[in-house]
Order: structure tokens, then sequence, then C-alpha cells
């Protein structure tokens, strides 16, 4: 079996000679770059498997590098590391087509668990929920009952709450448009409608607050990203 393929960008050489020895001592084959203006054209060469950009970079940042590498290929996943203060970082990756993010200081074992989830993802495709029962993270989500648990506890939902979870369900890990969510919800995106469905959604924020690795992302301008991994 040939080995997994990252393509790497980090200007940090430092940093970027620990990464890249880890992962290599770890069986995947990697290729690093620390000049964002020769990363496209060694993407080229490189064809990985998932691409890890850097967002801070000298003369070319990783969101054009990622911009640039979408126009090439829709499908190689690729993953942002930003620092732990820049959410906005995190809005501007998702909508430039990245698949997930890790904030600034990560260790190996967390990029080796997210960079062996977004290839699970492109192999398996979006989970959509089937039957009654949808299991998200350390939840339990039962269609037909309204109910979410989380093994202890049992949280009766709201018809609306339901089905909101049910949408982002069906769209996880996608940016999923706030004005399709408003028009097959609520029937039409009015201001009220619109308020609404904020409330409804930091109820469910709140509902799945226990469990880390869910998080509902606000794309600015755009709508909702439900990341579950």
């Amino acid at each position: 079996m040939s080995p997994i393929k990252i393509f790497y960008v980090e200007d940090e050489l430092f940093l970027g000679k620990i990464v890249k020895e880890s992962l290599e001592s770890r069986g995947f084959e990697v290729t690093m770059e620390s000049d964002g203006v020769k990363a496209t054209e060694l993407f080229k060469k490189t064809k990985p498997d998932v691409c890890v950009l850097d967002i801070m970079l000298p003369n070319k940042d990783g969101f054009t590098i990622a911009d640039e590498i979408r126009n090439i290929d829709d499908d190689v996943p690729i993953i942002f590391l930003t620092a732990k203060t820049q959410t906005e970082d995190v809005v501007k990756g998702f909508t430039l087509g990245g698949n997930d993010y890790i904030r600034k200081p990560f260790s190996m074992e967390e990029l080796i668990v997210r960079i062996q989830h977004v290839l699970r993802q492109k192999i398996e495709g979006p989970k959509k929920p089937t039957g009654d029962l949808v299991v998200i993270g350390k939840y339990n989500f039962q269609l037909n009952r309204q109910v979410l648990t989380d093994g202890k506890d049992d949280r009766k939902l709201s018809y609306r709450e339901s089905e909101l979870l049910k949408l982002l369900c069906e769209n996880r890990d996608k940016i999923i448009d706030r004005k399709e969510i408003l028009n097959l919800l609520w029937g039409n995106d009015s201001f009220f409608n619109s308020r609404n469905l904020d409330v409804y959604i930091t109820k469910l924020r709140s509902y799945l607050k226990e469990d880390r690795s869910l998080e509902i992302i606000t794309i600015k301008g755009i709508g909702y990203r439900f990341v579950t991994g």
C-alpha cells in the first residue's frame, strides 16, 4: 500500500522540520514548502492526498494558495493551521473550500487524527441520517422522538430544533446557506424568521457544548458549517 502523501506549507522552518519528521516516522510521505509563492507549482508536481497549509506565510498566504489549489483540484482535502485567536481565519478558510482547521499550538496526535478524518470523509462522502438514530459525537439523536441524549440525560427537542439539527447533520462538514435553512424550515427568509434562526442556533450550540469536537460555525454573510470532529 502506497504511503499517504501530504503537502505541507509552513514558513517556520524549525516547527516544519519537527512536524515533517514526525509524520514521516509514522509512515506518511511529506513534501514541505516554506515559500508561499512556490507552493502552487509544487502542489501540481506532488499531487498529494491531503494539504496542510499554514495561513500566515510570507509573500503569499495560505488562503491564496488554497484558492489556487481549488482551481486545480476540487477534491483534495485542505487543512488550515491558524493562530488560536484568529477566529475569522476559520470562517474564511471554510468559505474558500477548506475541509478542516487546527489551532496552533497543536499536537502530532491531533494533526494525524485530522488528516485521517478528512481522508475518510473524501472516501466515504457525506453521511446523511438513516433510520431513526443519528450519532453526533457523544450524543444520540432520535429523530422520531425528537430526543437528544448523551447516555445519561435525555433532552426533548421542539419540532423546529429537531428539524434544524437534522438539516445540519445531513450537511455536516459542509457550508449550508442561511437562506436555504430559512426557506426550508420557516417558509421564507424574513427578518423575523432570521432572528428566530439565530435563537435556535444558539440553543443547539448550548445543547452540544459538552462535546468539544462538535461546533456550529457561523460563516458570516453565507450560513453555517456543522463540524463534527
